[in-house]
C-alpha cells in the first residue's frame, strides 16, 4: 500500500501532480486545495496518499493533510459518493468547512457542492454527522473546534425537548462561563442544563 509520496514535482495541474521517487514517478488525483498548497514543478513535496484498487485500474490520491485524507475517507463510505465526486466536493471545501455543514445539517450549503444533490446531501447528515464530529478535532483552527462543540450541544438540547430558541440562548451562557477557552460537548452541554432549566 502506498501511504505518501515524498519526493520532486515532476507535473502539477489543480486535478493532479507526478511526484518523482527513487527515479519513478507517481501520479496522484488531487484536490485543487491540495494543489494550492503543493510547491511548484522541480521542487520537493510530501504528498499522503491513498490507492484504491478497481477491476481496470490502480487509482491513487494524494491529499495536503491527514484531515483531507479522512475526509476523503469518510465521504466514499457515502453511497452515491465515489472518489472523483469526493475529490470534487473537496476542492470546492475544506475538511473543517465540511463537518461544520454536515453537523449543523446544513442542506443548502452541502447542495452546492459539485455532485451533490438533496438525496445525497441528507445521507451525508445521516450518515457522516457523529463521525464527522471526531474528525473536527483534525480541522484546522480552534474556533472550528468551538463551533462543532457547539452544534453538538444544539443537537442534543433540541433532542432533550428544548427549543431552538432557548437551547441557543443557554449554550450562549453557558460558553461565557466557561473558566477554560477548551471544553468538550459533554461539559457544554451540563453547564447549558442549569440555565435552560431557569
Amino acid at each position: 500500500m502506498i501511504v505518501q509520496l515524498n519526493g520532486k514535482i515532476e507535473h502539477k495541474t489543480s486535478t493532479e501532480v507526478v511526484i518523482e521517487c527513487g527515479g519513478v514517478g507517481y501520479s496522484a488525483m488531487i484536490s485543487v486545495n491540495t494543489s494550492e498548497k503543493l510547491p511548484t514543478v522541480g521542487e520537493n513535496a510530501k504528498l499522503l496518499t491513498l490507492l484504491i484498487p478497481r477491476e481496470d485500474a490502480m487509482l491513487l490520491f494524494g491529499f495536503a493533510d491527514e484531515a483531507e485524507r479522512n475526509a476523503f475517507r469518510l465521504l466514499t463510505t457515502v453511497s452515491g459518493i465515489g472518489p472523483k465526486i469526493a475529490l470534487g466536493i473537496l476542492s470546492s471545501v475544506t475538511p473543517g468547512e465540511l463537518a461544520r455543514f454536515i453537523i449543523g445539517g446544513n442542506l443548502s450549503s452541502l447542495k452546492k457542492m459539485p455532485g451533490v444533490g438533496t438525496k445525497t446531501a441528507e445521507r451525508l447528515i445521516l450518515e457522516l454527522k457523529e463521525k464527522m464530529v471526531s474528525l473536527s478535532s483534525e480541522t484546522g483552527t480552534k474556533d472550528d473546534i468551538s463551533f462543532l462543540i457547539k452544534q453538538e450541544a444544539l443537537a442534543a438540547l433540541t433532542t432533550l425537548g428544548f427549543s431552538r430558541m432557548q437551547a441557543e440562548k443557554a449554550l450562549n451562557i453557558a460558553v461565557e462561563n466557561q473558566s477554560s477557552r477548551s471544553f468538550s460537548a459533554e461539559e457544554l452541554i451540563k453547564t447549558a442544563l442549569k440555565y435552560a432549566r431557569q
